[in-house]
């Protein structure tokens, strides 16, 4: 199945979704969303401000306190992560990894 997003553009990030969608929706401050996590407002505020990426723990965490399945929240971050390595290897083919001809794999 063919993704409607457009390439070029950077997917959302998951701390933007809980910075701008979520957080406003419930009426939670940073404080109360770290105390829900039980995590460090240090750790809220990196993740809200795309400074940190979801964990897999985090993730879970996240899940239980707002919804959403752990999944999606990890799916999330995979675009982004994803979305970055390409533009590292756009950017600068010489880091790029090298990919085996076929005719020498036999």
């Amino acid at each position: 199945m063919k993704s409607l997003r457009n390439p070029n553009r950077k997917p959302t990030h998951p701390g933007a979704v809980l910075r701008e969608d979520v957080l406003p929706e419930l009426g939670w401050t940073q404080v109360e969303l770290a105390n829900r996590l039980m995590v460090s407002r240090q750790t809220v505020s990196d993740l809200l401000g795309e400074k940190k990426g979801v964990t897999a723990e985090m993730a879970i965490r996240i899940s239980s306190a707002v919804g959403g399945t752990p999944e999606s929240w990890l799916s999330m971050q995979q675009a982004v992560d994803l979305w970055k390595a390409g533009i590292k290897f756009k950017s600068n083919p010489a880091l790029a990894p090298l990919f085996r001809q076929a005719s020498m794999a036999a």
